[in-house]
């Protein structure tokens, strides 16, 4: 017979230190290339020559990221054009302040540091 399991207890499972997590679907090309790109830079004799193609997905995971948890929700609200339009703008603006400041992080990491990087994504993708 199986054993039922509370809530509770998966939440104590679940996560790193039995935190609770949160995750969002991305389109399958994006996880494509964000597995070429975490590959290239973990076999690569010299990890750093892949800092900008990590920062784009990066990048790419955090716009995908912000869709998922704001931008369909609103739409899914029926708020309004202008009110959907507004959150879009609000998500570009966040993402072109965001793009130059990921990319000198990610571009002035050495090869141990992108390989965590690497390792972190790879935990919250299982």
């Amino acid at each position: 017979m199986a054993r039922k399991v509370s809530g509770d207890e998966r939440e104590r499972k679940s996560g790193a230190n039995g935190l609770p997590s949160l995750r969002f679907y991305h389109s399958k090309p994006l996880r494509t290339r964000t597995l070429s790109v975490l590959e290239a830079l973990e076999t690569a004799e010299d990890a750093t020559s892949h800092r900008d193609a990590l920062a784009e997905v990066v990048l790419e995971l955090t716009e995908a990221g912000l869709a998922y948890y704001f931008v369909k929700p609103v739409e899914a609200a029926k708020v309004g054009f202008m009110a959907e339009k507004t959150t879009k703008l609000g998500i570009a603006g966040i993402l072109r302040l965001m793009g130059p400041v990921a990319r000198r992080v990610i571009g002035g990491m050495n090869a141990d540091q992108l390989l965590s990087v690497s390792k972190h994504i790879r935990h919250l993708m299982k």
